[in-house]
């Protein structure tokens, strides 16, 4: 039976809650912003959502550093080089490097490339920086959605 506590505990049906929660909520803000990808707030508040507050607070610093450098070199390499896969690997190799001169975990590094992802690869209407800014956006709404929700929602069950 699927209610049995070995296959549905009560810290699964509260995380799944909170998460569900903040990935919602994430998105109306989006949306009410008017952000034309608004999914990715979405998309950020559920990976950020962990089981307490202390745990999201410390990988989101990591994930936001990351999203603004990837956002920020997205833009320069699309104004200045290009959109094309050489600029794209060439980009998120230097990334890597600027990610570890500046002491940032790999979590960052990967945010980072993420980002500059999007912003190169995708095709999208507007300029890169409007595309870059979006993105930050975006995610710093979600992060943000789901560091509040952690701190007024902390979860009470052990994690098992």
């Amino acid at each position: 039976m699927i209610w049995k506590r070995s296959l549905l505990d009560l810290h699964s049906i509260e995380h799944s809650a909170r998460t569900t929660v903040a990935a919602i909520v994430a998105l109306m803000v989006a949306r009410f912003f008017h952000l034309q990808e608004a999914y990715w707030a979405c998309i950020t508040a559920i990976i950020v959502t962990q089981s307490n507050l202390e745990a999201t607070l410390a990988i989101s610093s990591q994930r936001l550093a990351g999203t603004a450098l990837g956002a920020a070199a997205g833009a320069l390499i699309s104004s200045y080089f290009g959109a094309n896969v050489i600029d794209f690997g060439l980009g998120l190799f230097v990334l890597g490097l600027l990610c570890a001169a500046l002491r940032l975990e790999k979590n960052a590094y990967r945010y980072a490339g993420i980002t500059l992802a999007i912003v190169l690869l995708v095709p999208h209407p507007s300029t890169a920086w409007m595309v870059a800014a979006h993105r930050f956006l975006e995610v710093s709404i979600g992060i943000a959605v789901s560091l509040l929700l952690s701190a007024i929602w902390p979860e009470r069950y052990p994690v098992p």
